[in-house]
C-alpha cells in the first residue's frame, strides 16, 4: 500500500509526542512530572456537565444541524455581542470539533497552492502544519522577548507580498502568553486596509488574562477588522471542556461559512448534542464564578514559577499577559532545546516542549495548567538539572 503524498506534508505534534512519552513513562513506574500539555487540571464545571447530563435525559442525543443548533449558536452571537460588543447573525457561526477543526476547515476552504499565510513565531504547533497541508506557504515573523514576543506594523508591512492570504494572529499566545492591545490591534489594521487580506484570530484564552488587564478581540477593533476577520474561539481552555470537543468560528463571510458547513457534512457532521447543550450555559455565563476562581490560582501559579525561574542562573522568563504557559529562555545554557528537554525528562523525569517546536530555538514552554504542589517540585528538579549539566 502506498501513502497518499499528501501525508508527508505533516509533521507529528511535538507536544502531543511528549506528552504520550511522558504517560508512557509513567505508566512504566517512573517519577514524571510533566508540563507538557495545553490542559486544565481543573474539572469541568458541575453546571456544565450537568447541563450535559440533562441532555442525554431529555432525548437531546440525535443529529443535529451540521453547523450546529440555532440555540447553541445564538449563544455565541450573545457571548460576542456581550463580551466585546460585535454583532454577528446566525449565518455567520460555525460549531466545530475544536479550534484545530475550526482551522482546518479554514484553511481547506481558503489556501489554494502558493497561498501565503504570515504567522508570528513562536507560534502554535499546528499553524504551520496545516497551512502545508493545505498547500499553502507559512512565513514567519520572528519575535523574542525586546518586542513581548508580539509583531509590530513595521514587520507585518515588510512580511506581506502579492501572494499573501492570511494574517494568523493568536491572542492569549499559545507559547508565550503574550496579549494584543487594542492600539496594537488598530496599527496593525491599518496595515491590512485596501488589502484582500484576511485575518484569522484565534482567541482560545481570552479569558485567561492577569492583572487585571482587558482583552480586546481583532474583530472589535475597526469595521474594516470586523469584515475581514475570522475569530476561531472554543471552550477547552476557559471553561476547562478539552474533551468536549467544542470549538467554533464567526464571520460575516457568509459565503465562506457556506463551504465550510458543505466541507464539515462531509468529514464529521455535528458537534455532538450533548456537548452543544453544555455549551450553551458555559457561554451563557452560568460557570463564571468558577472561571474566575480557576483564572485566580492561573494567576498564583504564574507568578510562583515566574519568580521560581528568573532566580535559576542561565534561565530567564518573560512574564505573560495570559495563557498558561512560561515561555523560558535558556539561550545562556544551550541552543538545541530537543536536546536540553530530552536529558531533563532522561534525569529529572520532568517533561516540557522544547521551544524549537513553536519555532523558536533556545526556549522551552513550561505549563502551569497543573497544582502548584507540582509546579514547586517540578521547577526545583529543573534548577538540580541545570546546576549539575551547566
Amino acid at each position: 500500500m502506498t501513502i497518499a503524498k499528501r501525508m508527508q506534508k505533516l509533521s507529528p505534534s511535538v507536544t502531543m509526542a511528549i506528552t504520550a512519552l511522558a504517560r508512557e513513562l509513567k505508566e512504566q513506574g517512573r517519577d514524571i512530572l510533566s508540563f507538557s500539555a495545553g490542559e486544565p487540571d481543573f474539572d469541568t464545571p458541575e453546571v456544565i456537565k450537568n447541563a450535559a447530563i440533562a441532555a442525554i435525559n431529555n432525548g437531546h442525543t440525535k443529529y443535529t444541524a451540521v453547523e450546529g443548533t440555532k440555540q447553541t449558536k445564538q449563544a455565541i452571537i450573545n457571548k460576542l455581542k456581550r463580551d466585546h460588543g460585535i454583532l454577528y447573525e446566525l449565518e455567520d457561526i460555525l460549531i466545530s470539533n475544536g479550534a484545530k477543526h475550526s482551522l482546518f476547515n479554514l484553511f481547506q476552504a481558503i489556501i489554494e497552492e502558493n497561498d501565503e499565510v504570515i504567522i508570528p513565531a513562536p507560534y502554535w504547533v499546528t499553524y504551520p502544519e496545516q497551512v502545508k497541508f493545505s498547500d499553502g506557504i507559512p512565513v514567519f515573523i520572528e519575535t523574542d522577548e525586546s518586542n513581548s514576543f508580539k509583531i509590530t506594523a513595521k514587520q507585518l508591512k515588510e512580511a506581506i507580498t502579492p501572494r499573501t492570504k492570511v494574517l494568523l494572529l493568536n491572542t492569549p499566545s499559545n507559547p508565550t502568553g503574550s496579549v494584543y492591545s487594542k492600539d496594537e490591534l488598530i496599527e496593525l489594521g491599518k496595515v491590512l486596509e485596501g488589502s484582500d487580506i484576511i485575518v484569522f484570530s484565534d482567541e482560545m484564552y481570552e479569558k485567561i488574562i492577569f492583572d487585571n488587564k482587558k482583552f480586546t478581540a481583532a474583530a472589535q477593533v475597526s469595521d474594516d477588522m470586523f469584515q475581514r476577520t475570522i475569530t476561531i474561539n472554543g471552550l477547552s481552555k476557559s471553561a476547562a471542556m478539552t474533551g468536549w470537543r467544542f470549538g467554533y468560528l464567526a464571520s460575516p463571510k457568509k459565503d465562506l461559512i457556506k463551504s465550510m458547513i458543505k466541507l464539515q457534512g462531509q468529514c464529521t457532521s455535528n458537534v455532538n448534542a450533548m456537548t452543544q447543550c453544555a455549551a450553551i450555559v458555559a457561554l451563557d455565563g452560568k460557570a463564571d464564578e468558577t472561571l474566575k476562581m480557576m483564572n485566580t490560582e492561573f494567576e498564583k501559579r504564574r507568578n510562583v514559577a515566574l519568580e521560581k525561574f528568573n532566580n535559576i542562573n542561565g534561565l530567564s522568563c518573560y512574564k505573560p499577559d495570559g495563557a498558561f504557559y512560561l515561555f523560558v529562555n535558556i539561550k545562556e545554557l544551550s541552543n538545541d532545546s530537543m536536546d536540553f528537554c530530552a536529558k531533563l525528562l532522561e534525569k529529572q523525569g520532568v517533561a516540557v516542549v522544547p521551544g524549537l517546536a513553536f519555532g523558536a530555538e533556545g526556549y522551552f514552554r513550561f505549563s502551569f495548567a497543573t497544582d502548584l504542589d507540582s509546579i514547586i517540585e517540578g521547577i526545583n528538579r529543573i534548577e538540580k538539572f541545570v546546576k549539575e549539566t551547566f
